[in-house]
């Protein structure tokens, strides 16, 4: 039988593989007896794992998301992972992001085996950007937060306006975090004015607790490009000045799209997806210019852009297979 400590990290990772596991098949794959897996399972809850009991005719385990963040277990492929994504968001994103990050590649470090410290050393990352076309606006990580999470739960958001001389706090109905050439918009009804508004977030004050929740009105078009694009470019079409334009959900957080956009628009959907409007000057190349985001990508639409990824999918395909003799 393998010592304690090497026992529940097994147990642990056999825990992150499948959804439910039961305690008879985790007693067998870690050849101990079932009052031994009971045990080990209650020395992981006092470690903080938030690991709940399934019913059912053998009994079984289920590890769920909790209240705090524990004790994490990676192999050493992840670890890799993990600790090369930090250190590009650390030299390249901006504000307390980019500072978290550092902190956090620190960390990891201090505690990662040698065998990984040296792969990672081995990796210097500098990030040259283009210039942008103004100076990108600071925002604090935990005003998005909280805007987000008022977007989610529909909650009515207060806050004081940088720009408001009035001296009363705004008061509105969150509805979406974009971005629009470098800066962070919240789309939101203000319930004072009985009008839609677009604030910046880096002059929003917010004021907590939030309000109470809210009926979702519709926003007007029904499309919160063609609301933002009209608001700010003075169009009633919502076209951001190409000939060919899309719309899709990427499978990574609106931040990190947004770091390499300026002339789209990014939408905020959860914090690991994102919906972007994009436009280039023909639909092969808008769809290569989505595709170097590097992610799971759902085309919403024009079906123009749907075959356009074909049609690049078939030249990728003849290009990876060589060239071709007569």
């Amino acid at each position: 039988m393998p010592k304690t400590s090497g026992r529940l990290l097994a147990l642990l990772s056999l825990l992150q593989t499948r959804r439910d596991w039961p305690g008879t098949l985790l007693a067998e794959r870690l050849d101990i007896s079932l009052r031994t897996v009971r045990r080990d399972i209650d020395r992981l809850r006092e470690l903080g794992y938030p690991i709940a009991a399934v019913k059912g005719p053998d009994g079984g385990y289920r590890l769920s998301a909790g209240t705090e963040l524990p004790p994490l277990l990676f192999d050493d492929e992840q670890a890799v992972a993990l600790t090369i994504a930090l250190q590009i968001a650390a030299t390249t994103l901006g504000d307390g992001t980019g500072e978290a990050a550092a902190r956090a590649l620190t960390t990891i470090r201090q505690v990662m085996p040698s065998r990984l410290r040296h792969r990672i050393n081995a990796l210097q990352i500098t990030a040259v950007e283009r210039p942008a076309t103004r100076a990108a606006a600071p925002i604090d990580d935990a005003v998005l937060l909280v805007i987000s999470s008022a977007v989610q739960a529909r909650e009515i958001l207060r806050f004081d306006y940088r720009s408001d001389t009035t001296g009363q706090p705004r008061r509105v109905e969150p509805y979406h975090v974009i971005t629009w050439d470098g800066r962070w918009y919240l789309v939101a009804w203000d319930l004072d004015r009985s009008d839609w508004r677009t604030f910046r977030a880096d002059r929003m004050a917010l004021r907590i607790p939030n309000g109470p929740r809210f009926v979702p009105r519709e926003l007007p078009g029904g499309d919160v490009t063609a609301f933002v694009t009209g608001r700010f470019r003075g169009a009633d079409d919502g076209n951001l000045g190409w000939p060919c334009q899309g719309t899709v959900m990427l499978d990574l957080p609106a931040a990190t799209v947004a770091r390499y956009t300026r002339d789209g628009i990014v939408e905020e959907v959860d914090s690991h997806r994102c919906r972007l409007t994009l436009g280039s000057w023909s639909w092969p190349s808008l769809a290569a210019a989505i595709a170097r985001f590097d992610t799971e990508i759902e085309v919403v639409d024009p079906a123009e852009l749907f075959d356009a990824f074909g049609q690049l999918a078939r030249r990728f395909g003849r290009t990876a297979a060589g060239p071709t003799r007569s």
